[in-house]
């Protein structure tokens, strides 16, 4: 099924806002409309292949193309939000979703209350109001969303759980844009209140992930529609506030900083990564890290009192040791601090450098997904579909 017409690759640049992308394409440097106000930090790495359409000629648009897709591993991944209800309506009215194949679609946009919902569904049981959710996160055979806080996220599934209490049949479909996975999760690294949430409704909403393939010019892969499993018990094991974390902060010039009991340091301008953990309160720990003016305790509290914050990389959960996410930021990184941040074990460094952004790190992002998304492994049975050979385990 083909959802994009004249579908044209590009070379992604660099990204001027949420909404807002530049790419390269025919020699020429375009701006493009980015319907997606996801993160993407694993897709939209510098170099990335993006898949766009341009704007009609005489137009008044403000950017000269939309981005509809972008390549990952060789292989097509959707992007356009703001055709993810089109595609659940297609995938339900031609039967490619078992938990739906009763429904007719009645409407797109329904409103109730506060709340807007992207389908009305009719059934045998009566009226359903389902929300769609697209997710692009996917590594390792696991999908996860969001890939950002959504405050808006977790009240539409407090609604659609109110709603259900009062006798409505409700229902979120996450499409997953990748088909090689076979495994789907809240994200609770990155929002555990989407988490908490989401478990807290699944005996009241219907909770159901597809993942879908894209062939070439974006055309739908019916033959790829499958439903993923949800590990809910998990999710309720894994998604507390505890774990590793690595804090991400910026030094803008090079400094002799003394740091506590290792005396005197130099540091030289460039991003650093700091490894820590927290048994609990993990959320108020990397706060701490945040805050200025605080007093200085740890090693990392004289390093950052002189430099700018930009990140908090939460790894929740039991399956990652605090010495096993520092070894694995070593192996990434460009240089160490020794002795920095580890005097309680027998790691040479918890803080590590590198002269370039890490979210721009190629390296920086799959370290992630592996510590986020790979350790899972090791309590999820291996899905036959995910297949390294064919991009399932990136």
């Amino acid at each position: 099924m083909k959802f994009f017409d004249n579908i044209e690759k590009a070379e992604f640049l660099d990204r001027l806002n949420r909404f807002v992308v530049r790419c390269r394409l025919g020699g020429r440097t375009l701006v493009a409309h980015m319907p997606n106000p996801g993160r993407m930090w694993e897709l939209l790495l510098p170099g990335a292949i993006l898949l766009v359409t341009r704007r009609s000629p005489g137009g008044k648009h403000r950017t000269d193309c939309t981005v509809a897709g972008v390549e990952k591993g060789g292989m097509p991944v959707m992007l356009h939000t703001q055709r993810s209800n089109d595609i659940a309506r297609y995938l339900i009215e031609q039967k490619l979703i078992r938990a739906f194949e009763n429904y007719a679609v009645v409407q797109q946009e329904y409103t109730i209350g506060r709340s807007r919902f992207d389908l009305l569904l009719a059934g045998p049981q009566g009226r359903m109001v389902v929300e769609v959710k697209s997710c692009t996160l996917f590594g390792h055979g696991v999908a996860m969303f969001p890939d950002a806080v959504t405050e808006r996220g977790s009240r539409h599934l407090a609604h659609l759980a109110e709603l259900a209490r009062q006798g409505m049949h409700t229902g979120v479909l996450f499409l997953v844009h990748y088909p090689h996975v076979g495994y789907f999760l809240p994200d609770y690294h990155t929002d555990p209140a989407f988490s908490r949430t989401f478990l807290e409704v699944r005996n009241m909403v219907m909770l159901k992930a597809v993942a879908v393939g894209w062939g070439e010019g974006l055309r739908l892969r019916e033959d790829l529609v499958r439903e993923l499993t949800v590990p809910f018990d998990l999710l309720a094991r894994e998604a507390v506030d505890a774990g590793v974390y690595i804090i991400i902060i910026r030094l803008e010039k090079e400094h002799d900083i003394a740091v506590g009991s290792l005396g005197t340091r130099h540091f030289k301008k460039g991003y650093y990564l700091y490894v820590g953990s927290a048994r609990k309160n993990l959320q108020a720990r990397m706060d701490r890290h945040r805050r200025q003016g605080k007093t200085l305790f740890w090693h990392i509290d004289y390093l950052r009192a002189a430099a700018s914050f930009c990140a908090a990389v939460p790894v929740r959960g039991t399956m990652v040791a605090e010495c096993e996410l520092a070894a694995a930021v070593a192996a990434v990184s460009s240089w160490q601090a020794p002795g920095f941040g580890c005097s309680d074990c027998s790691c040479a460094s918890h803080l590590f450098g590198m002269p370039g952004n890490p979210f721009k790190n190629e390296a920086f992002i799959n370290m992630l997904l592996r510590m986020r998304m790979g350790s899972l492994g090791r309590l999820l049975p291996h899905c036959g579909s995910c297949k390294k050979s064919r991009g399932g385990h990136t």
